[in-house]
């Protein structure tokens, strides 16, 4: 059930994890725990875990007495969030979010941030996680806003149009910033059985220690490298100049900081 989006081989889940990590997504991670602080016991899945940046959050800020699972489509990842010493706790493995290897009411609570983006038919993952949960259980989905409203990203995205004017690079505009719209969002849901949805716009700072950081972090930890490397096979250092060049002009040379947003949502069973 892979879309090419979904991919992720060789370095890219150090380079994602390294330098997307603290630019995009600790700091959502810890308002998807927030929405779960109420969680005492049971068991939690998350989908779409990637290198376990929400999972080590998760573990940290959930009572041991709350069982967690996360899994991931690409067995690359679950590789390397299984090395992490902050994810003991947690019981990883690859799966598929649209199949879920799970029986019917196994968890009390399901967590994805920023996958659903990814998903080839968002609907079949929202039933899958839908199916998965107990009778009142919840389903934590973060989303990214438009670009308009995260600059820092959209900045690197107009950067890649101009090195590539005939051509654009465009997985970043098409796929994790392409499905913000709320209303679609609803009624995926509750085509897939959730009847009680709040969603939530959550705006925080994205913060890197440079303009090369955040550079490196889009172009080369996501799969928009691929599209760089397809259009100029060994042009992907120049791409990311290119990208830091952008954000440099922008936001400066030294520790950088811009708001980005997200919809963060609570959909019950």
């Amino acid at each position: 059930m892979a879309s090419t989006d979904t991919v992720f081989t060789g370095s890219i889940p150090a380079l994602y994890d390294r330098y997307l990590g603290p630019l995009l997504f600790e700091p959502y991670a810890v308002e998807a725990a927030a929405r779960l602080a109420d969680l005492k016991t049971g068991a939690l899945l998350e989908t779409a875990a990637g290198t376990g940046i929400v999972t080590q959050v998760l573990a940290e800020r959930l009572p041991p007495t709350v069982d967690i699972v996360a899994t991931d489509l690409n067995q690359a990842m679950i590789d390397f969030a299984g090395a992490k010493p902050g994810l003991a706790r947690a019981k990883l493995r690859q799966a598929d979010a649209l199949a879920l290897p799970f029986e019917d009411g196994s968890f009390d609570a399901v967590v994805c941030q920023f996958g659903a983006m990814f998903f080839p038919d968002r609907v079949r993952g929202y039933r899958e996680a839908y199916r998965v949960l107990r009778p009142a259980g919840r389903a934590v989905i973060a989303i990214w806003d438009s670009l308009a409203h995260n600059p820092m990203t959209r900045c690197v995205v107009d950067a890649m149009a101009v090195r590539f004017p005939a051509d654009p690079p465009r997985f970043l505009a098409r796929t994790p910033h392409g499905h913000f719209d709320q209303k679609v969002i609803r009624a995926e849901l509750a085509e897939a059985g959730f009847g009680r949805v709040t969603v939530d716009v959550v705006t925080l700072p994205s913060r890197a220690p440079s303009h090369r950081d955040a550079a490196i972090g889009l172009c080369q930890g996501t799969p928009m490298r691929g599209e760089i490397e397809a259009r100029a096979p060994q042009g992907l250092a120049a791409a990311t100049d290119a990208a830091a060049e952008a954000l440099a002009h922008v936001y400066g040379e030294g520790p950088i900081e811009a708001p980005m947003q997200a919809l963060l949502i609570v959909a019950r069973k």
